[in-house]
């Protein structure tokens, strides 16, 4: 801390000393005695760097102090106030490593380090929980126990970089406190008897809105603000007199020759802040953007399977089951899995044996360990995000207990299953970020910077979702990149911005028996080549059965099969000769992994690529393993049956290497895709239902949550609106607000009323306790904007593919529902048209919602808000279906592009959110069932300088 010290008696800190000795931990015990919110923390110290404590373990992904643990994400802050030197720890889940927190230099004031994942042992250090702020910073300044004034920043942990203005200046903005908040500031200023002290408050959402003191700097100003000096003369001026000379008569409030008011916008803010794109009429206003987005470009998902009866691997799942004899154990953390590829690397035998003994059985079990070692070696250090071991007993022995008395079960034999790959690749991210940034440009306001004017001005409430799946989490990580204009690793930026929700983003389990009933139903009509009549299809193709499956599918399955074959032998002789080289290599790498290497490259390895090896860091090995179970699986020899399931999978596996891989010049590979294409062009919209009506149901069940979260998101938007319009007519004529539009408080009822965290409502439909948002807003009094109270609403929601197919089904076919008798389609013929020839909705494919408010039409009226709905169909497979075989980059950068978004209704139409409520509701959960909330982060609200940014 600094010295919390005033020249003047009666403004000197009296505090006992031992608070004045700089020492963080102090000044959190005397905080949390005046009832001051801290976050959740222990204190670390040593007498001597690296002294060993007892009472202090270190795991992988979290640190135990006293018998509390933390998990990562976590802070470190040395217990010198002094000390700025302040680490954050990520978990394994998010790609690991830390970023280094320091005072700023230049325009940087914090650097990643993917490699660093242990902890500093050199001193004393106060370890905290990470607290997701959503990257916002809020600077408190009090001026007596009645006055505080704050500004909001851009944290350092997002990406480090400074933002600045023309001067030079660190870029902040003035918002309003809650009443919450400034009795923290309150009391901070009383707990330190310091009129003139500054704070650091964190704002976070863990479950309930909440907002923590992190940092007391003492003796602080405020760096440029007229208002504030002005305020603190009158105040420090009264607070003198008051001391001093009580018997001279009370100052005004306000300084006589400034009187403080609304700062007025210069034209050129004026003009920034006009103009949306494709908003016909001059009277509308966005309000509302909702997006469901696919995932971005990805390896083929794998999955190994084999029987281990090798002592060293039944105790290390001992070792992890908890000494249980018939429990599994799951193998995720890296040290878990460092033990595992120790254990392989001594079981593999060195090369083929060449013995004609060796049965196929043998040889096939050595080719999967080899396989289980190359994934394990793979990418040079492990995460949890995308590899993962079970390991299953199956079988049982019974030996004499160590005591000599009676005996014990030990497993025999278990079966191990790896699962791994759908990595995100250097495509993905690339189109992420692209993706980030068209929104950023044409979504929202088209004059000047537009959306991050909004953001940093506390007027954009942008939430960011995700599934459970790593390449889910680092697209929607890559997309808030691009999306904010931000910089640096993706691993900050996924666990300050990103929040998962499995339970609305991840899985099928709710549609298993209908999707497994629409594939046996698909597989008939493939193996037959005979598309059933599901009825009249006369200008509607689509409503046929298997409407999009190949007349002569049968046929395109046998192909599939040799053309497949014949992939895989040439892989195969790739492979063998790559065996060879590591069974000659004396020097080949048993080396414990190597947490430096990056997860996720950025960048084309182009070394790789040069030297003829496989794109990425798959081995020959494994893109060996990769075609051999797609050529299994897809014809069983013994049963002489196909099993269409698998088309999806090799069409995926032909794209990837034909986009990554077309260096290798496999022979064959372009007549695979253009086979694999055509059937799955068939297969992949009827998974999910093989006629409308099926799809329906099925969409209905996997994506219920996810379209009842979309509709209090439209809900909660128009009674915000509502409720600023209403607010505004009661200073005019408080007669015309009805009852009807105060059902729920807006985002000014939360800064001004005490009682801010609990909301009353009549209509549990859209307004639920799970979904509070508490709202945080730009001072009016001083901002130079036009419309302080202007609002706009972001969610995005990334998911997989199951769940843009399953809501872009109910838009489509939800009118078919006998609730909904009679009323026309939300999707119009054209569109639907060009829906059936798409076939596809590839990585990075969206569904977009935008809600405008018509503020010439009067509130009640339902055309006062429009439903625009547009669609991208994701990649451009294009550059994929005209290449040859004799095309060496398709294209240079491995990247394929994304589609232009097209809309989903008639130019002209008009969709009010009425209708719309009205289609959809039958098929999206009630907002009364949802279950609770889990921990979200808040919006994040920053931007460079608007002036700088044309210099820049």
């Amino acid at each position: 801390m600094r010295q919390l010290s005033l020249n003047v008696p009666f403004l000197v800190n009296e505090l006992d000393p031992q608070y004045l000795l700089h020492d963080r931990s102090k000044v959190y015990e005397h905080l949390k005695l005046f009832g001051v919110p801290v976050p959740t923390y222990a204190v670390v110290r040593r007498e001597h760097p690296n002294q060993e404590l007892n009472y202090f373990i270190e795991q992988d992904d979290f640190i135990e102090i006293h018998g509390k643990r933390f998990c990562k994400p976590f802070v470190e802050k040395p217990i010198d106030g002094d000390d700025h030197n302040i680490m954050i720890y990520y978990p394994s889940y998010a790609g690991g490593g830390m970023k280094e927190l320091f005072r700023k230099v230049g325009n940087r004031s914090s650097e990643f380090y993917p490699e660093v994942r242990k902890v500093r042992r050199d001193g004393s250090y106060i370890y905290e929980e990470f607290m997701p702020t959503g990257g916002t910073d809020v600077k408190v300044y009090t001026i007596g126990p009645g006055y505080a004034h704050a500004e909001a920043r851009k944290s350092p942990v997002v990406d480090g970089v400074v933002m600045r203005n023309s001067d030079g200046k660190e870029v902040r903005y003035p918002v309003l406190l809650t009443p919450t908040e400034k009795q923290i500031a309150r009391n901070v200023c009383q707990a330190f008897r310091q009129a003139v002290c500054g704070f650091d408050l964190l704002r976070c959402d863990l479950g309930e809105a909440r907002s923590y003191v992190c940092d007391v700097n003492g003796w602080s100003f405020v760096k440029s603000s007229y208002k504030y000096y002005d305020d603190a003369a009158c105040i420090l001026r009264k607070m003198f007199l008051d001391e001093k000379a009580p018997h001279i008569y009370t100052i005004p409030a306000h300084l006589p020759w400034r009187i403080s008011e609304p700062a007025q916008p210069s034209d050129a803010v004026r003009n920034r802040e006009q103009g949306t794109v494709g908003i016909p009429t001059q009277s509308e206003e966005l309000r509302c953007v909702i997006a469901v987005i696919r995932h971005g470009d990805r390896t083929p998902k794998q999955k190994v399977k084999l029987k281990i009866t090798q002592e060293k691997l039944l105790k290390l799942m001992l070792k992890y089951n908890g000494g249980k004899a018939h429990a599994e154990a799951k193998l995720k953390s890296a040290l878990q899995l460092q033990d595992l590829l120790d254990a392989t690397r001594i079981l593999v035998p060195r090369a083929r044996s060449g013995r004609e003994s060796d049965s196929d059985a043998e040889v096939e079990h050595a080719e999967k360990l080899r396989q289980v070692r190359a994934v394990l070696e793979e990418g040079g250090h492990f995460s949890g995000i995308y590899r993962k071991v079970q390991l299953k007993p199956s079988n049982w022995a019974h030996i004499p207990k160590s005591s000599g008395e009676g005996e014990e079960e030990v497993p025999s034999e278990a079966l191990m299953i790896l699962k791994y790959g759908g990595v995100l690749t250097h495509a993905g991210r690339k189109q992420a970020e692209e993706l980030g940034r068209y929104f950023r440009n044409n979504m929202y306001p088209s004059e000047g910077p537009g959306l991050l004017r909004l953001h940093s001005t506390y007027r954009h409430d942008l939430k960011i979702y995700s599934s459970d799946e790593g390449r889910v989490q680092m697209s929607a990580a890559a997309f808030a990149k691009g999306l904010l204009d931000l910089e640096g690793d993706l691993t900050p930026i996924l666990v300050s911005l990103v929040s998962k929700d499995s339970s609305m983003l991840d899985g099928l389990q709710d549609g298993t028996i209908e999707i497994s009933e629409a594939k046996a139903q698909l597989h008939d009509i493939i193996i037959s080549s005979k598309v059933a009549n599901g009825g009249d299809p006369a200008g509607f193709p689509w409503m046929v059965d298997g409407a999009d499956v190949s007349t002569n599918a049968a046929q395109l399955l046998t192909d599939l099969a040799e053309l497949t074959k014949e992939i895989t032998s040439q892989v195969k002789r790739l492979s063998d000769d790559e065996n060879e080289e590591v069974a000659t290599d004396s020097d080949s790498p048993n080396h414990p992994y190597d947490q430096a290497k990056a997860l996720w490259r950025t960048e084309i390895d182009m070394d790789r690529i040069a030297a003829g090896l496989p794109c990425g860091s798959e081995s020959f090995l494994l893109m060996f393993a990769r075609w051999k179970k797609l050529e299994r699986d897809l014809y069983n020899e013994r049963k002489k049956r196909f099993d269409t399931t698998q088309i999806p999978d090799i069409y995926d596996s032909c794209k990837y290497d034909l986009l990554h891989n077309s260096h290798l010049n496999l022979n064959g590979l372009h007549d695979l895709f253009k086979v694999s294409q055509l059937l799955a062009d068939g297969v992949i919209p009827n998974e999910y239902g093989i006629n409308p009506k099926q799809k329906l149901k099925i969409g209905s069940k996997i994506a219920r949550r996810l379209l009842g979260k979309i509709l209090i998101d439209l809900h909660n938007t128009r009674r915000e609106i509502t409720e600023v319009a209403a607010e505004s007519s009661t200073r005019h004529d408080p007669i015309v607000v009805s009852s009807t539009k105060r059902k729920e408080r807006c985002y000014h009822d939360s800064v001004r009323n005490e009682n801010f965290e609990g909301s009353s409502t009549d209509e549990k439909s859209v307004d639920l306790d799970s979904h509070k948002e508490t709202k945080y807003c730009l001072d009016p009094k001083y901002a130079n904007v036009l419309d302080p109270e202007r609002r706009v609403r972001t969610r995005l929601y990334f998911t997989s593919e199951s769940h843009i197919h399953s809501l872009m089904n109910v838009l489509r076919y939800c009118y078919l529902d006998e609730s909904l008798n009679g009323e026309e389609s939300l999707i119009c013929k054209n569109a639907s048209d060009h829906l059936f020839k798409t076939k596809e909705l590839d990585y990075m494919s969206y569904i977009v919602l935008r809600m405008f408010e018509n503020t010439e039409v009067p509130l009640e009226d339902p055309k006062r808000f429009r439903i625009e709905m547009t669609y991208s169909r994701g990649a451009d497979i294009s550059c994929l279906e005209s290449a040859t075989n004799t095309d060496y980059f398709l294209p240079d950068d491995h990247t394929m592009q994304i589609m232009e978004p097209e809309q989903l209704q008639e130019v002209g139409s008009y969709l009010t959110l009425d209708k719309f409520d009205k289609m959809t509701r039958p098929f999206a959960m009630p907002a009364e069932d949802f279950p609770p909330a889990t921990p979200q982060c808040l919006a994040v609200r920053f931007c460079e300088d608007i002036e700088s940014q044309g210099a820049r």
